[in-house]
């Protein structure tokens, strides 16, 4: 069976999902990989190096000559038109959005898994990528917010005087949310976070930063649950005068299939320094600050907001080498005898397959 990488179509996405070293492990595993041109140009990843590493360099989109399509962004539905009954299709898909595309791979009999639904079980952490990509988020905003502070992060000491550390909080103690502590801490700011699940006070420890403690129910789990509007009012009371004292707030709250939680108002943003930074990891999926827009620069009074949009596609050669791995490894959980076969029986396969044999396994938003 054949694997297709394709060049990335959808503005503005510089990975993909497929690198020279994980096409020689689906080539191990009994794979033939067709990679089209230029597909892993912005991650320098180059089409001498994909032949090298046994792949098969194509001109054209492999969609209708490759059975099974791996890709950073779902196919558009003209692509996905192109696809053949009981082809696979392996990309970050989320269905509440692309209705149409659904359809579209529906009607045609294609089998589709979405790395938006991947189980969050101890057996696929290897091919959890929205894991991966948070880490890159989460590092990559802290960078973002210390461009655009006009002050110093770390402490300095000099002739003319001490320079205090900068404030750094952080709203949401996930995956991106400790990448962005770490990273804060990694450049001398000061920093503290709060997370509403009580398992994340001894990650936050752990990494040097203070925890901040409100008099709040906390949740029991790893991943964060929907809270009624009572206790976020609550917690925007309480969460306020620190988010005043910071010169860099960085928001990653988000829950899976919802509206990300709305953490910090106008107001709130209104009572900070003027040059303060946010960054609003969760713009994308409703914003944890109010003023944020997806992919824009906001300016409440003279505090920036700045909406993240595909923060992982900046750094597209870390963020395409753990993407091109978390699909590998996916891959090779339905693969037997050089045949992709997948297993819907399996609870991880069957957690992130939406479309198989013309049926919609998961119900719409």
């Amino acid at each position: 069976m054949r694997v297709g990488i394709p060049a990335e179509s959808r503005p503005a996405e510089r990975r993909v999902a497929g690198l020279p070293e994980t096409v020689t492990t689906l080539i191990g595993a009994g794979l033939a990989v067709d990679v089209q041109s230029g597909a892993g140009g912005h991650a320098h990843a180059s089409d001498a190096a994909y032949r090298a590493a046994g792949a098969n360099v194509v001109p054209d989109h492999p969609a209708g000559r490759c059975e099974v399509l791996v890709s950073v962004q779902p196919p558009t539905p003209d692509e996905a038109a192109r696809l053949r009954e009981g082809d696979i299709t392996v990309s970050f898909l989320q269905p509440g959005g692309e209705p149409e595309l659904v359809e579209v791979l529906r009607s045609r009999g294609v089998t589709s898994f979405s790395l938006d639904l991947l189980p969050r079980v101890t057996r696929a952490q290897s091919a959890d990528a929205l894991s991966s990509q948070a880490l890159v988020a989460g590092y990559r905003a802290v960078v973002e917010a210390a461009e655009h502070l006009p002050r110093f992060l770390p402490m300095f000491t000099t002739a003319a005087g001490t320079i205090p550390p900068a404030k750094v909080l952080v709203l949401g103690a996930g995956v991106a949310g400790l990448q962005a502590i770490a990273t804060a801490r990694r450049l001398g700011a000061v920093v503290e976070a709060y997370d509403v699940r009580a398992a994340a006070k001894e990650e936050v420890r752990s990494l040097g930063a203070k925890f901040l403690e409100l008099d709040l129910e906390t949740q029991q789990g790893v991943y964060a649950q929907v809270q009624s509007e009572e206790f976020l009012e609550r917690q925007r009371e309480l969460v306020g005068e620190r988010v005043a004292a910071s010169d860099v707030v960085i928001t990653t709250a988000a829950v899976p299939g919802r509206t990300a939680p709305v953490l910090v108002t106008n107001d709130m943003l209104k009572g900070m320094a003027p040059g303060s930074v946010v960054v609003d990891l969760a713009a994308e999926s409703g914003g944890n600050v109010t003023a944020s827009r997806p992919g824009e620069r906001t300016w409440v009074g003279e505090v920036l907001v700045l909406g993240a949009r595909n923060m992982p596609s900046s750094m597209p050669v870390h963020a395409s080498r753990l993407y091109a791995r978390n699909v590998a490894n996916l891959l090779l959980m339905m693969t037997r005898d050089g045949r992709v076969e997948p297993d819907l029986d399996d609870e991880v396969l069957a957690g992130c397959c939406l479309t198989h044999r013309g049926e919609l396994r998961r119900e719409l938003p």
